[in-house]
């Protein structure tokens, strides 16, 4: 569906999109969590774009300590976009996956470690064969510690890389718009389905 879009748009450019949102209107296909904008207590929220979400969102769910995940779109411009939309490069979003997690069970730092290890974050406007804006990388952050942690995460790992420099966007979460019902956990819904995830087979170096 990628129109090919490498450059981000301006306001002006951007489509106007809608008022109305995407509302899921079933629960997680795995875990049978209902997909709303609602967090409960205890838990906290990490958003993050590696490229195609299918793939991402099912590494997430499967990690024990992760409440619930979702995909949409976030980091752009274009209130209330469709999937339509985010692949002509005209809405400035990356398809991303919000991770609902319990920090006594799962922490920030094992959450980002997964990030870095298994998607290539050095390819700018894409993953792979996945070519445009929506595919960039991306962490979206809910806190001031988030954030630095995920800073913090960028340099360690870019050290790892040497000379394969890092273009990961990393910003305080805007607001995330819930994708279609069908890219919810479409790969537990299609087994067999495209998964683009692949890392740079670097590990993160180990906090000192």
């Amino acid at each position: 569906m990628s129109s090919v879009k490498p450059i981000l748009p301006t306001e002006s450019q951007a489509l106007i999109g809608r008022a109305t949102p995407i509302v899921p209107s079933l629960p997680h296909a795995v875990n049978g969590t209902q997909l709303n904008d609602d967090i409960p207590p205890g838990m906290e929220v990490l958003t993050i774009g590696m490229g195609c979400f299918w793939g991402a969102e099912r590494l997430f769910w499967q990690q024990a300590g992760v409440y619930s995940t979702a995909v949409g779109y976030s980091g752009g411009l274009t209130p209330n976009p469709t999937y339509q939309e985010v692949c002509t490069g005209r809405t400035g979003h990356s398809e991303v996956v919000r991770v609902i997690f319990n920090p006594q069970q799962i922490c920030l730092e094992t959450l980002l470690t997964l990030f870095w290890e298994k998607h290539d974050p050095t390819q700018g406007m894409r993953q792979g064969n996945d070519i445009g804006t929506q595919y960039r990388s991306a962490i979206y952050t809910y806190s001031e510690k988030q954030h630095q942690e995920a800073l913090a995460s960028k340099t360690r790992y870019q050290q790892a890389l040497a000379d394969a420099l890092i273009t990961t966007e990393i910003e305080p979460a805007a607001t995330f718009y819930f994708a279609e019902d069908y890219h919810q956990q479409y790969l537990a819904k299609n087994p067999g389905g495209y998964c683009g995830l692949g890392g740079t087979g670097i590990c993160m170096p180990p906090q000192k």
